[in-house]
């Protein structure tokens, strides 16, 4: 038999050399309060157990959600990233592991969570399809019996309407931040090209993503044995439909 493949960690985004400055220039405008409502709602679905959240990052989700009374444990590849959460209060309570959250977890992971989530486009990050199921399957083994995988993404019909064009990022700071997103389709890739105003020099910052369709991403699910529970046009819980250029999906482990 051919060795086990090793998911290639995705390189770490250029965006981690601004780790103080990440949450001001990178994080949407108003979407932390909604993304942690929805996400402290769905936990008193799930059967008990504590959070885990891929790419955790600067702790922006993390932090309030523990402020709510949720264990949060979480994964990240970024040092810098996780620096900026140990400095926050609360921040050195939340248990981290480094490494690639889309790695086979370790032994005693399995089973012991009752809801995993990836936000802010952060599993878009994982650039290849086979990396992207083996994060579901991740997902899964990490779960209780009747656990939650909760991920957004962006819907590629509506990528592709703006698949060009630079426009200004907002941003708590106010500082000078423009994104420019191109569509790749032969890879299935959309890249974010942005130019920040650091101090006086120009900095310029590259994101890779993969997009895929809520249909694929369903087929991902079902093949590490998950279900679709319910998709939702955003954080804020609205109805998913045909105008929505946007979607979180929260998948079950069937108990």
């Amino acid at each position: 038999m051919p060795p086990a493949r090793t998911p290639v960690p995705p390189p770490e985004a250029a965006y981690t050399r601004f780790a103080s400055q990440y949450d001001d220039w990178f994080a949407p405008a108003g979407g932390t309060d909604t993304t942690v409502a929805f996400l402290a709602s769905l936990a008193k679905e799930a059967p008990p157990g504590p959070l885990l959240e891929l790419g955790i990052g600067t702790g922006r989700i993390a932090l309030p959600l523990a402020e709510e009374g949720l264990a949060v444990h979480g994964i990240d590849s970024s040092p810098q990233m996780v620096a900026r959460l140990r400095a926050k209060p609360g921040g050195r309570e939340i248990p981290v592991t480094m490494g690639n959250f889309a790695a086979e977890p370790a032994e005693d992971e399995r089973g012991t969570y009752a809801l995993v989530y990836v936000a802010n486009g952060t599993f878009a990050e994982i650039t290849t399809q086979a990396d992207q199921l083996a994060c579901f399957a991740g997902a899964a083994r990490r779960l209780r019996p009747g656990g939650l995988f909760v991920l957004d993404a962006h819907l590629p019909e509506a990528l592709a309407t703006v698949s060009s064009g630079t426009r200004p990022v907002n941003n708590s700071s106010q500082d000078f931040v423009l994104c420019t997103r191109s569509i790749h389709p032969a890879k299935q890739h959309y890249v974010s090209d942005y130019v920040v105003l650091d101090g006086d020099q120009l900095r310029h910052v590259r994101v890779t993503f993969r997009y895929a369709s809520p249909g694929e991403l369903d087929l991902m699910a079902a093949a590490a044995g998950l279900r679709l529970r319910h998709r939702a046009g955003g954080w804020s819980g609205v109805p998913f439909k045909d105008s929505s250029s946007y979607h979180v999906s929260v998948y079950e482990l069937p108990a």
